[in-house]
């Protein structure tokens, strides 16, 4: 299949065209993939570029080898809790992560995760935000904010995972801050499928994409709405938005406490 490089102006993403599948790969090169202000700049970007290729049905997401995603990164946002007593670049940082989310809900094509490894915290948020989800037999899930003495808040992504995957579950996940295998990540839906090593996982992703790229585009669109819509139980207001202010609530005041 061709394959090209795109043209854009990524420094934490390698990003190739296969056909009408766009593969996206996250390369924090050493900082364990963890989703920092320039990650969510650059998947802004990818997003965004997204919108004007109607040729494109499919985007892959996938991390490096050995993780998929190790979570925001705490040590970029204390820096800036710390600079900042009043919050804001805690919130920009924050509005970006749940632009990032919203996009991947919203996109026109058939997003796909591929997880290798670890997926923790907003690791676990940009994999949930996609449709299908696919992992390696050593891959785990967890969700850690709490014992770090932060709010689940980011991306807006708690509502995406008690509609993805059920309230129970998800409590225990944040509650505990357990690690969830993935047998178990398949049996609670935070999986499709579980592929027995990274040549399976790319059989699976390949064929899913290849499958989704001979769908009519105008019906893959009208298809994600719906199921969009369908999705989305009726509340009486969106609290996406609270994520941003309670991170830079729980962060300022940690760092209040240490001064």
């Amino acid at each position: 299949m061709d394959q090209q490089t795109l043209s854009l102006d990524l420094k934490t993403l390698d990003v190739t065209e296969r056909g009408a599948a766009l593969h996206v790969r996250m390369r924090r090169e050493g900082a364990k993939n963890v989703a920092d202000e320039a990650l969510l700049d650059d998947l802004e970007d990818v997003l965004a570029h997204l919108r004007k290729r109607p040729d494109l049905r499919v985007m892959v997401l996938a991390g490096e080898e050995t993780e998929f995603c190790l979570g925001g990164d705490r040590h970029e946002l204390e820096s800036l809790a710390e600079a900042d007593s009043t919050g804001e670049a805690v919130l920009r940082v924050a509005e970006k992560a749940r632009r990032v989310c919203e996009a991947l809900e919203s996109a026109d094509v058939a997003t796909i995760a591929a997880v290798r490894g670890p997926a923790v915290g907003a690791g676990v948020a940009l994999a949930l935000y996609c449709d299908l989800r696919v992992g390696t037999a050593d891959c785990t899930f967890r969700m850690p904010e709490l014992g770090l003495g932060l709010p689940t808040a980011w991306g807006g992504a708690l509502s995406r995972l008690i509609a993805e995957v059920g309230a129970p579950r998800i409590r225990e996940m944040v509650l505990t801050c357990d690690v969830v295998d993935s047998a178990r990540a398949l049996e609670w839906s935070l999986l499709h499928r579980v592929a027995a090593d990274s040549t399976e996982l790319d059989k699976i992703v390949d064929r899913w994409a290849r499958t989704i790229a001979r769908r009519s585009p105008a019906a893959l669109r009208g298809t994600k709405a719906l199921m969009r819509a369908y999705g989305t139980p009726a509340r009486s207001g969106d609290l996406t938005g609270l994520d941003g202010y309670l991170l830079a609530t729980a962060l300022n005041g940690r760092q209040a406490k240490g001064r």
